[in-house]
């Protein structure tokens, strides 16, 4: 009597041992899978079966993009880091307070321009910006919008034509050009 005794108490505590495994398999599969009532024992090893294949291939695609993210870092080398230090400081040495130029090809024959700058800058700065970018010919003003944001900086975004065919936009010689605007 005894050794059955003892033989229930621990086929009980086995089953709560495998309850509380499948409950804890249950809790980590996505909420669509949850949202059910309770899966049974084999829909749970069900689900979590087909779960970690998928979590194997988001993991898969996030090491593909975080390995093309540091080739292109690599690839951007001393000339970037460069150019950042320049949209970083003026001639005076002091910070821009995160003023920078972003330019971006949208065709052979157009470029669109975004410039962030501290709201503390010249006021004119967007009129200054625009003679020189459409003063030796090479580019035509499309559109050019401005606003400011709440947190004190002013955006620009300038959409330019670019008039000389044979002109090779160097976007890196085009944002040293302009942040020296900036100073």
């Amino acid at each position: 009597m005894v050794k059955k005794l003892n033989h229930n108490a621990s086929e009980r505590d086995r089953r709560k041992k495998v309850n509380n495994l499948y409950s804890s398999l249950r809790s980590l599969l996505p909420a669509a899978a949850q949202m059910k009532k309770k899966l049974s024992f084999p829909a749970t090893v069900s689900q979590a079966l087909k779960y970690i294949p998928e979590l194997q291939k988001e993991v898969e695609r996030l090491v593909e993009k975080k390995e093309k993210l540091l080739q292109s870092i690599s690839q951007k080398g001393a000339a970037g880091l460069e150019l950042e230090e320049k949209q970083r400081k003026n001639r005076n040495g002091t910070s821009l307070l995160g003023g920078a130029v972003s330019i971006k090809g949208l065709s052979e024959s157009e470029v669109a321009i975004h410039i962030s700058m501290p709201k503390s800058h010249k006021s004119d700065q967007l009129s200054e910006i625009l003679q020189y970018l459409e003063q030796d010919g090479m580019f035509f003003l499309l559109n050019a919008t401005s606003f400011e944001s709440f947190g004190g900086k002013v955006f620009y975004n300038v959409h330019l034509q670019v008039e000389r065919s044979n002109y090779k936009l160097e976007t890196e010689d085009l944002s040293e050009k302009i942040l020296s605007l900036f100073d």
